[in-house]
């Protein structure tokens, strides 16, 4: 059987590369994208022959149209698609400036609803799709700095219900995954003190892994998750709990 093709964009390290390789092991053929040539070319040596990697931007419309004419030239275009890209540029609303809100909102909101539109055409074409936009737990809990961010994430859990119900009678599922504090280069660049004040707010005692967050939308790209559609799967060690 020919394999299906899964698009992960923001592929090329932490959350993104685990989810690709966990794709990989469920028998996709991962298509992995970075905003830059040496990310993209990190993701084709670590896919190997599973996968591709691929320079995108997907705040920028005439990027993900190029990318997408490009794939359909390929005949790569895929069936699954986990949007994983995203950026921060956190700062209190009093002193943020309109540049800070609107890059954040291009990226982590537009973005994966440009990416995700499309992706639909081959998906219902074939009668069978599988779309995971990764969240966050602030999209519902909120964070004292990040309104855009928090804004970003909690508008792509809104717009993923509402594809849910409209792509739903073409077998095509929409669903979200919303982490919580995931041990990453950038929680190693913490002080203790700082690790600290995180853990005290976690149930559970730790932060989570980003196999685990893979694990979920692994299993959400896969026919056991066939009638899962418009959810939010929370991973977030009991921190926020809906």
């Amino acid at each position: 059987m020919e394999k299906k093709i899964a698009l992960v964009t923001g592929a090329s390290r932490g959350i993104g590369a685990a989810i690709a390789q966990k794709l990989v092991e469920l028998g996709f053929y991962v298509l992995g994208t970075a905003t830059s040539d040496s990310g993209a070319e990190a993701i084709s040596v670590s896919l190997a022959e599973s996968g591709q990697g691929y320079k995108l931007d997907v705040s920028s419309e005439e990027s993900v149209k190029a990318f997408f004419a490009s794939l359909k030239s390929e005949d790569k275009l895929p069936l699954v698609v986990v949007n994983n890209a995203g950026i921060t540029d956190d700062g209190l609303a009093l002193r943020m400036k309109g540049d800070q809100w609107q890059k954040v909102i291009d990226t982590n909101l537009t973005g994966a609803f440009r990416v995700t539109q499309a992706s639909f055409r081959a998906m219902t074409k074939a009668r069978w799709g599988r779309v995971v936009n990764v969240s966050s737990v602030v999209a519902q809990a909120g964070n004292p700095g990040q309104a855009n961010y928090c804004g970003a994430k909690a508008g792509l859990e809104g717009m993923s219900r509402s594809l849910a119900k409209e792509l739903a009678n073409r077998n095509i599922t929409i669903n979200c995954v919303a982490p919580g504090f995931i041990a990453s280069d950038m929680t190693d660049a913490l002080n203790e003190q700082q690790k600290d004040a995180i853990l005290s707010q976690i149930p559970m005692g730790r932060m989570g892994d980003a196999q685990e967050v893979a694990a979920v939308v692994g299993f959400l790209c896969s026919e056991e998750a066939s009638y899962v559609t418009g959810q939010v799967m929370q991973v977030n060690g009991g921190m926020y709990m809906s």
